[in-house]
């Protein structure tokens, strides 16, 4: 089995420093959509991990973020696509958990839930974290420059171990092309 293991704000759709609280607030980014949906009729299982710390500091509730989650599967299953899991962390910064990014606890939960040996997935995030998790964990990663990439992409410039694409859409192209 091929897994994707995405971050959903600056991967999928737009973030904000505010924090996304509720289904008006979630904007796809353009062709991000249509890259998971490429990716599943590619044969993909695609899952999100996403540190969610916006509910450990009262900003939204778990009753907010699964409406944000159904709105974006609403919107996938318009052009034929699907998240097949969704992981996310509830914890603060300041909880010490293995599940928040950088640690690799969302990975590992998407791993072992899909049986799929860490050789065998790629994670696509936004930020130093999810780069991080991934090395951790032992999954290759790629970063996309939208949400918080052009920042990560100055922090890890003297590596050229690190794919890097424009946005989601351009990397699942690269990589559905190979």
């Amino acid at each position: 089995m091929k897994l994707i293991i995405l971050d959903r704000d600056g991967v999928i759709n737009q973030d904000s420093d505010d924090y996304i609280k509720s289904p008006e607030e979630w904007v796809p980014i353009p062709g991000s959509l249509q890259a998971i949906a490429d990716l599943n009729q590619s044969g993909y299982r695609v899952v999100i991990a996403s540190n969610q710390s916006g509910l450990a500091r009262g900003l939204f509730d778990i009753d907010a973020l699964n409406a944000i989650h159904r709105k974006m599967q609403h919107e996938l299953g318009r052009i034929g696509g699907h998240i097949d899991g969704i992981f996310f962390c509830p914890h603060g910064p300041k909880a010490h958990c293995n599940c928040r990014k950088p640690k690799p606890g969302l990975l590992f939960q998407a791993s072992q839930r899909f049986f799929c040996d860490p050789s065998a997935i790629l994670s696509i995030g936004d930020s130093l974290r999810d780069l991080q998790a991934a090395e951790s964990f032992g999954v290759k990663h790629i970063l996309v420059l939208t949400g918080n990439g052009i920042k990560t992409r100055s922090e890890i410039s003297t590596r050229e171990d690190v794919p890097i694409h424009a946005d989601l859409y351009v990397a699942v192209q690269d990589l559905l092309s190979n």
